[in-house]
């Protein structure tokens, strides 16, 4: 079977510290592989997008290899035929397939059935390229590798389920603020907490998540395909707004990150986004070298 990289937890440790190795020697240009000359990556999207859409093609072909776009009109995943038939027969003409979509069990069925590795561009679930690119640009401006506090306030999402899979992995304390009905997901949670690998906490109280925080994280109140719920949030989460009071409980030297795209005066005001502690379009950068990184490794 393929290796796939449907969430961080396929990883090991050592693993995940390979990927940053990798990511940091191609990014500083001591090494340029080329794994995917002559290959197509398929790459499939159900969700529009900036970052995931044009990081990959990129990097695809910085790997020496050529993209594929495919959108849900053309193949109907799961509804033209199953998944598992098209997963077999995409593996045909594929090198790789990446999907960014919805439901995380349509990735793992890719995964289970694919001959080519499957990487996961972000589900509702999860975005682990995400959090291992935040993860290494974390590295680069602190210049160590772990025991960071990392304090992510607002909603509970996939942003959210991905820093606890790396909770699991890499000792830091990763501490969310957030609201009772908007809480990351239970099993994700019990399982990072029963790792015993990392501090974990859950509180309301947006400033004692951040206090003394290295990051402090956050991503939109309603995500793609919730925006329905983008009022509901709104009130629940209006006091998880990471604005210049609430960076006042974190370190002096304090990053702060956001995945983006970004409602600037919902969850992040336009002074902390633009300011001196922001490290957001360095985290856009890094998705490229990360995608990358993973890529190779796959293929490895």
């Amino acid at each position: 079977m393929a290796r796939s990289f449907v969430q961080i937890t396929d990883l090991t440790p050592d693993e995940v510290n390979e990927v940053f190795n990798l990511c940091d020697r191609m990014k500083k240009g001591e090494i340029a592989p080329k794994p995917y000359a002559g290959k197509t990556v398929g790459c499939i999207f159900h969700k529009a997008s900036l970052r995931t859409r044009i990081s990959f093609e990129t990097g695809i072909f910085q790997l020496g290899g050529q993209s594929l776009y495919i959108t849900e009109k053309e193949i109907s995943l799961g509804k033209r035929e199953t998944i598992a038939d098209a997963a077999k027969v995409l593996s045909r003409y594929l090198a790789t397939i990446m999907i960014r979509t919805f439901s995380h069990d349509d990735v793992e069925q890719l995964a289970l059935h694919a001959d080519v590795p499957i990487v996961n561009g972000l589900t509702d679930l999860t975005h682990p390229c995400q959090i291992l690119g935040d993860y290494y640009t974390l590295i680069e401006h602190k210049g160590r590798r772990d025991d960071f506090k990392i304090a992510y306030v607002g909603d509970g999402n996939n942003i959210t389920n991905s820093w606890l899979n790396l909770a699991s992995l890499i000792p830091m304390k990763f501490h969310i603020g957030t609201a009772a009905d908007t809480s990351p997901d239970k099993d994700i949670l019990k399982k990072a907490q029963e790792a015993g690998v990392s501090e974990i906490m859950l509180t309301d109280d947006p400033k004692e998540a951040v206090a003394g925080a290295d990051v402090i994280y956050t991503d939109v109140w309603a995500s793609m395909g919730q925006k329905d719920q983008a009022e509901e949030k709104a009130s629940l989460l209006k006091q998880y707004q990471v604005n210049d009071e609430l960076l006042k409980q974190a370190k002096a030297d304090c990053i702060v990150m956001h995945c983006l795209p970004a409602e600037r005066g919902r969850e992040i005001t336009d002074e902390v986004m633009d300011g001196p502690h922001s490290v957001v379009f360095d985290e856009a950068e890094n998705r490229l070298h990360i995608q990358k990184a993973i890529m190779t490794f796959v293929m490895e």
